[in-house]
């Protein structure tokens, strides 16, 4: 079981690689297997909303940030709900009992999940309630529950109630002609029991609208300190007045629910006759799906629960019991208030000096001189959207092939292809339908890019299409030229500037016959499984990456220092588990910047005690992958969009590519890899019984926080 991290001073770690003899033998297949050897997948999951929920804890953070923090592990834990918990049932429904590689059936791991569950709510119901609302309220901003209200602001909601709510609800009665209704996926409601002129006593569910917003505004003043805001729960304005959707009736109890829905989506693909249907009719089933948990607030009866649970179809041990309000994830009203104070201060994404044009010089002239590294969030986003702007307009352009995984909406990336489509260049775009939870976005931008008469392609039968790859041909004098965009994140304009991602601009030759050979992949037949600087899966990526490590090992064992860093959001995958205690067998210093799921335990006694595992939590989502091999002195490092999970490397197309130019290379290694290992403010230090530490700085040590500090090296060059 994971807990809770606490600080460790940062000069606690090794400064340098432990010493272990050169020679030491391979462990075994049955030692490789020893569960006291991984973490369980979910537990380790559940850890790391555990770290986010630190940031909501951490009075250093600006107050409606850490209301943001508290969302975030909300909805992540929604997220958990109905794909991970949904999963380990439906294994137990069918018989399935699969034991995890730490030695836990579904059965155990779902009850691990529902301790840990409960601990993670009282904390975060502890933190909003004890720490957050009191401090927004001395800082101006007032959430306040119903009771609280004055008779002027009661006067205030009830406007809003009857102008703007009571239109668009809809109680639903329960009796002998009216089934009990649906409850949908992730929606707010109330279970009412009303009392008619014959005394009888009757259900009825009223859903909270989500089209409205989660916080009605009760009045706005000024004092000494800033604008005074006050706010109240819409469920809790909706509870206070509905009597209303029920006159000549009595109300007798109203109570607050959650219901969350089993929402992964199974296809048969080779059964679709058009995937783009069977898409959206999987995303309409989801709504339907078997609920997984109920959330109730404190005060509900228990008769009332019991009626839940009996309609729900679900065990008394589904439901979890929270302090108002329920919906956590609703927080994000409250962080995304008008209070520049406080929230983070705003940073202006900087552009790479290899992109600094002359007057009679195009983005293609940058890229044409020097491979181009983009460093997301500190680089701005905006020249991906020049490139394939640039690309639309250019007479001499002929094509441009990309794939979109999660773009979001108003994308300018989209609306550059259409532009280029417009223009008669030949466009080819493999939109993955399949990305979780942006099937609609992705269905409506595939149709959107169809009508303008785009190729559109939706991917390989039975993969996923995770890769990030734009490849413009370009008509140069008397021949062609290729360039390259590749990158570790999506291309979606908003995430860039909140996620960490590495995109990287090219000419090469080689990297422009791999992206066309990759291209004639996704949308033709051909079977390309070498390529020339692509590591792709499910082909070769991960035969690759496990001759890689043991290179590593080989280097160690002659005396060279083997030694490699790994940056992956997840460790989850088995064999690269067992490559990788092959390798600290033998000696190799292994270094793991891990920002979630991480199922190896490191630092244990001859077994991974050349192994350290970070997680850097903090402003930014950590989403880059980088692969760096000291290979002897002669170092490698590779970029991409896999991390070491079986479904990256074996059911989707991930591409993961070298940089070998010696100056980004430095880059990579002495700007962004050694900056996560000198953290000791965001980082969080993996133990040898899985529970996480966070680094503080040892007595008279500078605080250097890896998110900070490019920013703070930006302003150090523009101002220096």
């Amino acid at each position: 079981m994971v807990a809770m991290s606490t600080a460790v001073p940062a000069s606690e770690l090794p400064a340098k690689p432990l010493e272990l003899p050169e020679k030491r033998p391979a462990p075994g297949p049955e030692t490789l297997r020893d569960p006291r050897l991984y973490v369980n997948r979910e537990l380790s999951l559940l850890a790391f909303q555990e770290r986010v929920l630190e940031e909501a804890l951490d009075p250093g953070n600006p107050l409606l940030e850490r209301v943001r923090f508290l969302a975030i592990v909300a909805s992540n834990l929604d997220e958990f709900f109905m794909i991970r918990v949904a999963a380990l049932r439906q294994q137990l429904a069918a018989g399935v009992g699969e034991v995890a590689p730490d030695g836990m059936g579904p059965q155990e791991i779902l009850a691990a999940i529902r301790r840990k569950v409960a601990e993670l709510r009282r904390t975060m119901s502890a933190c909003l309630h004890g720490e957050l609302l009191p401090a927004l309220a001395a800082a101006g901003v007032h959430v306040l529950d119903y009771p609280q209200l004055s008779d002027e602001q009661r006067a205030q909601a009830r406007r809003y109630f009857d102008e703007f709510i009571f239109p668009v609800l809809t109680p639903l009665a329960v009796d002998p002609g009216r089934p009990f209704p649906h409850i949908s996926n992730l929606s707010l409601n109330l279970a009412v029991l009303i009392q008619g002129a014959d005394a009888g006593v009757r259900f009825a569910r009223v859903k909270v609208p989500d089209t409205l917003p989660r916080l009605v505004p009760v009045g706005r003043g000024r004092s000494a300190t800033p604008v005074q805001q006050h706010l109240v729960w819409i469920e809790q304005v909706v509870a206070a007045h509905v009597d209303a959707l029920f006159p000549g009736t009595r109300v007798l109890e109203v109570h607050p629910f959650h219901v969350t829905r089993d929402a992964e989506i199974l296809l048969q693909e080779a059964e679709a006759d058009d995937l783009l249907e069977t898409i959206e009719q999987g995303v309409r089933q989801r709504r339907f799906g078997s609920v997984v948990r109920l959330k109730v607030g404190a005060n509900m009866t228990p008769n009332m629960r019991d009626l839940l649970v009996e309609n729900l179809d679900i065990q008394p041990s589904d439901v979890y019991q929270s302090e108002p309000p329920l919906g956590l994830a609703g927080l994000s009203a409250l962080a995304a208030v008008d209070r520049r104070d406080l929230k983070f201060p705003p940073f202006q994404p900087a552009i790479p000096a290899r992109l600094s044009l002359a007057e009679d010089e195009d983005l293609f002239a940058a890229i044409r001189r020097q491979d181009v590294l983009l460093h997301h969030p500190y680089d701005s986003f905006g020249p991906v959207v020049d490139f394939l702007r640039a690309a639309a307009r250019d007479p001499d352009v002929l094509a441009i092939k990309m794939t979109l995984y999660r773009v979001g909406r108003n994308s300018p990336v989209v609306e550059a292809l259409l532009e280029a489509s417009q223009a008669g260049k030949q466009v080819a775009v493999l939109v993955e339908l399949k990305a979780r939870f942006d099937e609609e976005s992705n269905i409506g931008w595939a149709r959107t890019l169809e009508a303008e008469g785009v190729h559109v392609i939706y991917g390989l039968l039975g993969l996923k299409t995770h890769s990030k790859v734009a490849l413009v041909v370009r008509r140069e004098g008397n021949a062609l030229r290729r360039y390259v965009h590749l990158s570790t994140g999506n291309y979606n304009g908003v995430t860039a500037s909140v996620y960490t991602d590495l995109g990287f601009f090219t000419c090469d030759p080689d990297f422009g016959d791999d992206a066309t050979h990759l291209f004639n992949t996704l949308t033709g037949y051909s079977a390309q499984e070498e390529y020339r600087k692509l590591l792709v899966a499910p082909a070769r990526l991960r035969e690759r990456l496990l001759a890689l490590i043991d290179r590593e090992i080989d280097h160690q064992r002659a005396g060279r220092g083997g030694h490699l860093v790994f940056k992956v959001n997840a460790l989850v995958d088995r064999a690269m588990m067992e490559a990788l205690l092959r390798a600290s067998a033998a000696g190799v210093r292994i270094d793991l910047v891990v920002r979630g799921i991480c199922s190896l335990r490191p630092a244990l006694a001859g077994r991974s005690e050349t192994v350290q595992v970070r997680s850097v939590v903090g402003r930014f989502l950590e989403h880059s992958r980088i692969f760096w091999f000291r290979n002897g002195g002669d170092e490698e490092v590779y970029l991409g969009s896999a991390d070491l999970m079986e479904r990256n490397l074996d059911r989707r197309v991930e591409v993961v590519f070298p940089v070998g130019d010696p100056q980004l290379l430095r880059t990579l290694r002495d700007e962004i890899l050694e900056s996560y290992l000198r953290d000791n403010v965001r980082t969080r230090l993996m133990q040898p019984d899985g529970s996480y530490r966070r680094l503080h700085p040892a007595e008279g040590e500078a605080p250097y926080d890896s998110q900070l500090a490019p920013l703070q090296t930006r302003a150090t060059k523009k101002h220096g």
